[in-house]
């Protein structure tokens, strides 16, 4: 009895068909909880961005 209990204590660590799925849902609400903390900073840097590249654009087009 107690060596089942021993081998599916084993077999059941030794599982790892689900951690990749675990591992990716975690990466992701990572990010978006860093993405919500830092979300107007990260606006304000793509808005200067596009900025940017639109008045080069402006630039090129004119000359």
């Amino acid at each position: 009895m107690i060596m089942n209990v021993n081998h599916g204590l084993k077999q059941l660590w030794e599982e790892e068909d689900g951690l990749g799925t675990l591992e990716m849902i975690l990466i992701i609400a990572i990010l978006i909880a860093v993405a919500i903390i830092f979300r107007e900073q990260i606006t304000k840097i793509i808005s200067g961005l596009l900025d940017k590249a639109d008045q080069k654009s402006n630039d090129f087009m004119d000359s």
